[in-house]
């Protein structure tokens, strides 16, 4: 499937910046799922510092704004060409060890919540108790929006039984890791059936299977990622693959406008 893609992302102040730096990790690459036809990155009042590969393999770029800006403006576009490969992005590959998805982080420590959730899913192939998990976590874990926030644990998510797709994924991805797998989280983008204007970008996890490398699991939807899926940047949580990230100094106030379009 051709998709077309346009991210938008708009921060404004209502005083002079400081000092800015921001970390964008926008940029999809070509693999077994994708291909990249076209993409381009644009951005207005800051001026790019660096450019390179994390240790995860995902494109990376610092800007920066130095004093007398009042608004910088991101946007990201271009045509990516995907495929349906149920859920399967194959082996492990990068500088990061697999090892290194089995460890927690802030965002997904195993509580007595996570851990009765990977138990309750049973006996199984790998495959079948995984795709187990993710429909437990759709039943246990609604979708609202505004509900937790960036900073949310997913043994809070889990408690709370509500939350976005950022909260599903780091749900499967600590329980996955409890059942023994290699997890990680993924952000991207997904073509909406009801709507081609979002209002932000999509999230799902992928855990390691022996025989098949990594597999994509999106509990906020109840599938394995198919040709409506592109994939941008991937890590532990949401830290380590969030689009658009930095540091502000500067007593200002900050106002964010995001908007997202994914369309055949």
């Amino acid at each position: 499937m051709r998709l077309k893609i346009t991210h938008r992302t708009e921060y404004s102040y209502d005083a002079p910046v400081q000092y800015l730096l921001q970390r964008l990790r926008l940029l999809p690459l070509s693999g077994q799922t994708q291909t990249v036809n076209a993409w381009t990155i644009k951005v207005d009042g800051a001026r790019e510092e660096l450019r390179f590969a994390d240790h995860f393999g995902n494109d990376t770029r610092l800007v920066s704004i130095e004093g007398g800006h009042n608004a910088i403006i991101v946007e990201a576009s271009g045509e990516v060409m995907t495929r349906d490969t149920s859920g399967v992005s194959g082996p492990h590959q990068g500088f990061a060890p697999l090892w290194l998805f089995t460890q927690e982080t802030p965002l997904t420590m195993i509580g007595a919540g996570i851990r009765g959730l990977a138990e309750a899913v049973g006996k199984g192939t790998d495959i079948e108790r995984l795709h187990r998990l993710m429909a437990l976590i759709g039943e246990r874990v609604a979708y609202t929006s505004g509900a937790t926030n960036a900073a949310t644990p997913a043994e809070e998510a889990l408690a709370l039984k509500t939350g976005v797709c950022q909260d599903h994924s780091h749900i499967f991805a600590t329980a996955a890791r409890a059942m023994g797998f290699p997890a990680r989280y993924v952000s991207g983008y997904l073509m909406m059936d009801a709507a081609v204007e979002q209002a932000a970008s999509h999230a799902w996890a992928e855990a390691h299977v022996p025989g098949l490398g990594w597999v994509a699991f999106d509990p906020a939807n109840g599938i394995s990622p198919d040709e409506r899926y592109v994939r941008i940047a991937i890590g532990r949580d949401y830290r380590d693959a969030s689009p658009v990230s930095g540091i502000l100094l500067g007593q200002v106030q900050e106002k964010l406008a995001v908007t997202v379009s994914v369309e055949q």
